[in-house]
């Protein structure tokens, strides 16, 4: 039985006395989200009992941080069904895409060869395939969407149209109008071909099951951040052949056998030969405390928890004829949406007034509005901890919310 009122007594953040006597509901969880009191504990801990470096001496403290990383490390494998070793410590999404970008992309793409890519990707899985391009010679090109959607049917009409693909990334679930790729089909489809998947999981491992090797993409990344974890962490995981023959994308202590005055380095194996320095170690540890926090929910009870909450607000917004609905059938805990002529920043700002967390924007997906003709939209998203109530209280600002520039002037 999932219960809503236990879970959200775990976030102190939801201390309604945080905003200065306005409500606080906060229903921007694609951008980040709430950590619960056992993941700040976590963290603290390290400051306060475990303060030492990883794989850097001989004695206790250094081991129990060793420990501690290693238990993440095996937490996330059985989280998302990966191996042990496939699994890579970045500092987020954006530097896991990156790590691909560099350390397989560059490497092996050449003048003539394609990444696909779609106009509804976030900026982390744009920008970096446009610098490999600039250093290869290799070339963008663009998955032809149907309805909104990046399907099965239209990577296959891809990969007829083009040739020479030799890499897909797309995200699992769009970060804008929260659609679900059919992730198993499509990387059947590209290995077919010749080529490889990344699948941007930042907006599907938080909400979802995920099963790396059932899936058989190969490569997932995703942030802690947005799966109550801290910032400033996050992962690539990695089919373990890919891994050991991608190039280093950081050098430094920790990821090399030896090295000497000849220029001759001899590096570790992955996923160790990626983690240059010292790692994120209190963020390590809430990481992973984050990840046990989820499991014991069960990721299958927070999944239909946004798909009720989803069904339930589009029921009522979709009767409103003034609010523009991008996305009624997506399902993910993700609506976009416009209120007909008011300017999407304005929108949120009244909703702000009301203590009502909303973003605003291209939410750093620039290519948007070639898919819904709208230069920014609404985004509310919900996530384990959101209510019932809440939804209600988003719907009747939208619905009552009044003129907007109340927002300025009371």
């Amino acid at each position: 039985m999932y219960d809503i009122d236990k879970v959200r007594r775990d976030f102190p953040m939801l201390d309604n006395k945080k905003m200065q006597n306005k409500p606080l509901i906060f229903l921007d969880n694609a951008s980040t989200t709430f950590k619960p009191q056992c993941v700040i504990d976590k963290m603290n801990e390290y400051y306060t009992e475990m303060t030492s470096n990883s794989h850097r001496g001989d004695y206790d403290l250094c081991y129990n941080i060793d420990v501690e990383v290693a238990k993440t490390r095996k937490e996330i494998a059985k989280f998302v069904n990966s191996e042990v070793n496939e699994v890579v410590f970045t500092s987020g999404d954006t530097e896991a895409i990156n790590l691909v970008a560099y350390g397989y992309a560059l490497d092996n793409l050449k003048k003539g060869d394609k990444i696909l890519i779609s106009i509804t990707e976030h900026a982390s899985n744009v920008l970096p395939w446009y610098r490999i391009c600039q250093l290869t010679g290799a070339e963008v090109v663009f998955v032809e969407l149907e309805n909104k959607r990046i399907t099965a049917n239209s990577v296959k009409n891809a990969f007829n149209k083009y040739s020479n693909i030799k890499l897909a990334a797309f995200a699992h679930v769009g970060n804008v109008l929260g659609y679900e790729i059919n992730a198993k089909e499509i990387a059947s489809i590209c290995h077919s071909h010749g080529a490889l998947l990344l699948l941007d999981g930042a907006q599907s491992v938080p909400h979802m099951p995920i099963d790396f090797k059932d899936l058989d993409v190969d490569f997932l990344t995703f942030s802690a951040h947005k799966m109550c974890g801290p910032t400033g962490i996050g992962c690539l995981v990695g089919k373990y052949d890919l891994l050991q023959k991608m190039s280093t994308f950081h050098l430094g202590g920790g990821m090399n056998v030896k090295f000497n005055k000849d220029m001759e380095l001899e590096v570790l194996d992955a996923p160790a030969k990626f983690e240059a320095g010292t790692l994120n170690l209190s963020a390590i540890m809430g990481f992973g405390e984050a990840v046990k926090y989820i499991s014991n929910i069960g990721i299958e009870n927070i999944h239909k928890h946004d798909q009720e909450l989803f069904d339930y607000a589009i029921s009522k917004l979709e009767k409103e004829d003034k609010i523009i609905i991008y996305n009624k059938d997506s399902r993910n805990g993700i609506i976009s949406f416009n209120i007909k002529g008011v300017f999407a920043q304005d929108e949120a700002t009244l909703l702000n007034s009301k203590g009502i967390a909303v973003r605003s924007g291209q939410h750093c997906a620039k290519m948007i509005d070639e898919v819904i003709g709208e230069p920014a939209t609404v985004r509310m998203s919900t996530y384990l901890y959101t209510s019932k109530e809440e939804v209600d209280a988003f719907i009747d600002a939208l619905i009552n919310g009044g003129d907007i520039l109340d927002a300025y002037f009371n």
